[in-house]
């Protein structure tokens, strides 16, 4: 049992476990004490000094996320002196910080902002000299504008402490310190994965996805451009957060309207090409597992984790199924598939896809994704650009009327929704996977031993007495911590999931992000989007991607059948040794959210 110690935080007594910070303190009776650098998922490092507070005895300030509770500890966290010290503080911060609010894409969403407002800041009293930077558009996905970094240091820790990607460090001193790359580098260059989990802690506009809502807008006012879009599972349960609903809401048939009044001419579900996927993947994973194959089989639908596979584990690329993603899967069908039906040149198609994951920007970029002969996905939008393209046409999304897919690539099984949630690709593959196998019918379907938000999840299933033995992660880190027991020889499996993103998809770097951005990663938001994603896989006819009557009707008029030679040259890729190799965690670890 912790042992227990009893302090006092304005008047009031609080009793805590000794490991306790004052602000964890604090906040468990309702006492909330400013802050900017620190959140509940990384380590406290007490960078923006803004949530000092006043301790009797102590001659200094300490700051309250990093120092720890002691037996009779009188805290005052709203002193007059700790109000001006801290307006004092954030002053200095603002002074240094553009002026160009109206312009950022974090306006009204930035957490320097709503500080500046809620501490009272309504003059800047210091004036000195700034530093100038140049901003890093040179990723397909990620820009870095340094100017406005307030070096709290919650991308470097991101990036370290949750992916173990470590692009990000500051570097220089003093009046000159800055956040950067290794060498100052362009982003592209280095090991980054695209993630995006840097852009959902940073809390002002120094990371953001590059935007393509510009690139979007012109296609849709250009006649002679059919534009079709395509959107992810993920996003379909996420998106009315940016409307005010809870998350794990299923939005799709607004969403889809929502796309048509945009402009869109053809409205597509990347769930349809999820159960592509599975039926490739699964076919791919039971000839693995029959001729002797390279195993694990590890899944390749994650472009993040794609990416630092070729940086960090390039040992195991034979391991990757060759699977293309759903998105890149349906990108190059539209181009090749459809135009065929409908008799239009693919030069004449300009094709959006809307994605929870700022690495999908990367992935349609990629040089192997253009197997129709042209870019097989032209644009790629975030949850977020999509919620604003809807806000700027003044679309009252929460009034609209439901409307259905597109035929042809638009109908799905319970199959594919779970490609959403951490666990899915998993278990949608072994519900297909089982029936290649055994010639039997799979009478339940729910794999949950797959499911849940711990970091890595191991288990061994019984497939009609064949032990198969599978592992699913999220998040970077515990990708390399699996991975590295694999590489070792430690560990042994048929198959494994991976997914860069917290969570999976459901948290991926291009979601909407809490206002209150301490709930990034908190446990309530992912089930409840996680839950939204399961509640439409269980309402769902057919729950086996196999039996999808569409991807029947594909194999028949134009694939002939999985693993066929036009489905290789269409669905599946390769990858490639990424140098610089970059820097893996010293001490691999794993986390999980909770």
């Amino acid at each position: 049992m912790n042992q227990q110690v009893t302090l006092t935080i304005d008047g009031i007594k609080v009793t805590v476990p000794k490991d306790y910070t004052i602000m964890q303190a604090a906040d468990s009776i309702g006492i909330h004490i400013p802050r900017l650098c620190y959140h509940p998922k990384l380590s406290a490092v007490g960078a923006c000094r803004i949530c000092v507070v006043e301790v009797a005895g102590m001659k200094n300030y300490p700051v309250s996320c990093n120092t720890l509770v002691a037996e009779g500890m009188m805290v005052q966290t709203n002193s007059a002196a700790i109000r001006e010290a801290r307006k004092v503080l954030l002053e200095l911060l603002l002074d240094a910080h553009p002026k160009e609010c109206q312009l950022c894409e974090k306006n009204q969403l930035c957490e320097l902002q709503e500080l500046a407002k809620d501490i009272g800041i309504k003059e800047l009293r210091f004036e000195g000299d700034r530093l100038e930077f140049s901003q890093d558009t040179s990723s397909p996905a990620l820009i870095r504008d340094p100017n406005k970094c307030i070096l709290c240091g919650k991308c470097i820790r991101a990036c370290s402490e949750i992916q173990g990607v470590n692009t990000l460090s500051f570097i220089n001193r003093g009046f000159k310190t800055t956040v950067a790359t290794a060498y100052q580098i362009p982003l592209a260059k280095t090991v980054c994965a695209n993630c995006g989990q840097c852009v959902n802690f940073c809390p002002t506009g120094a990371l953001t996805e590059r935007d393509a809502t510009e690139q979007v807008w012109n296609a849709l006012s250009d006649p002679e451009k059919k534009v079709i879009v395509q959107i992810a599972p993920a996003v379909r349960v996420a998106i009315g957060e940016g409307f005010g609903l809870e998350p794990g809401v299923d939005m799709t048939k607004q969403t889809v309207t929502a796309l048509r009044m945009l402009g869109f001419d053809v409205v597509f579900d990347t769930q349809f090409s999820a159960d592509l996927t599975v039926v490739e993947e699964a076919n791919e994973l039971v000839q693995r597992i029959c001729n002797k194959g390279k195993l694990p089989l590890i899944t390749s639908c994650s472009p993040g984790w794609i990416k630092f596979c070729e940086h960090f584990h390039p040992r195991l690329l034979d391991h990757l199924s060759s699977c293309k993603s759903p998105q890149q899967m349906l990108g190059a069908l539209i181009k090749t598939y459809y135009a065929q039906k409908i008799g239009i040149d693919p030069s004449k198609i300009f094709s959006v896809s809307i994605m929870p994951c700022t690495a999908k920007k990367y992935e349609a970029s990629r040089e192997e994704m253009n197997s129709s002969g042209f870019q097989d996905v032209d644009a790629v939008l975030t949850t977020r650009e999509l919620i604003n393209m809807i806000q700027q046409a003044g679309i009252q999304f929460t009034n609209l009327p439901e409307s259905e897919f597109d035929n042809e690539l638009g109908e799905s099984t319970g199959a594919a929704p779970i490609f959403g949630a951490t666990g899915g690709v998993m278990e949608a593959a072994l519900r297909t996977a089982y029936e290649l196998i055994t010639q039997k019918n799979l009478d339940k379907v729910d794999f949950t031993v797959v499911r849940g938000f711990d970091g890595i999840k191991e288990t061994e299933l019984d497939i009609d007495g064949n032990k198969v033995r599978v592992a699913v992660a999220y998040g970077l880190l515990n990708a390399h911590r699996l991975l590295t027991e694999v590489e070792k020889e430690n560990k042994s499996y048929h198959f494994i999931e991976i997914m860069a993103c917290p969570g999976g998809c459901l948290g991926g770097g291009g979601q909407p992000i809490p206002r209150d951005t301490s709930k990034v990663m908190e446990k309530s938001i992912y089930a409840k989007r996680a839950e939204g994603l399961y509640t439409i896989d269980r309402n769902k006819p057919i729950r086996k991607a196999h039996l999808n009557p569409q991807i029947l009707k594909l194999y028949a008029e134009f694939l002939e059948k999985p693993l066929s030679h036009k489905s290789h040259q269409l669905l599946h890729t390769h990858y490639q040794k990424r140098t610089p190799k970059g820097v893996a965690p010293k001490k691999p670890q794993t986390f999980s959210i909770t």
